[in-house]
């Protein structure tokens, strides 16, 4: 299983055209998000993936992200089954990403 440490994940999106694909609930991503300027951003929340799986492209990178990791890491192994081969899961997730890079994206 793919992982990416939050200090590489601008890199793997600009050089990669990497997805980030938000799995965590509604009001989660109402507290706060990754959003980086000129890379795309999608949310599905875990429980709805099975369903829209449609929605993603198996031939782009994906980096799945949640609030510490578990979900996304569930949601990479789910994707690598249905054939996907370039899905990574965030370390740590959002938390990571907050405690490490951007403070302004708050914790909860």
């Amino acid at each position: 299983m793919n992982q990416v440490a939050v200090h590489e994940l601008l890199k793997r999106c600009t050089t990669q055209r990497s997805l980030l694909l938000d799995v965590r609930e509604e009001w989660e991503v109402a507290l706060g998000s990754i959003r980086l300027d000129g890379i795309e951003w999608k949310h599905i929340p875990m429980s709805r993936i099975p369903e829209r799986v449609g929605e993603l492209d198996p031939s782009r990178s994906i980096v799945c992200i949640c609030h510490h990791g578990v979900r996304s890491l569930q949601v990479v192994a789910f994707l690598e089954r249905q054939g996907f081969e370039s899905v990574y899961n965030l370390a740590g997730g959002i938390d990571a990403w907050s405690t490490h890079v951007d403070a302004s994206v708050p914790r909860y």
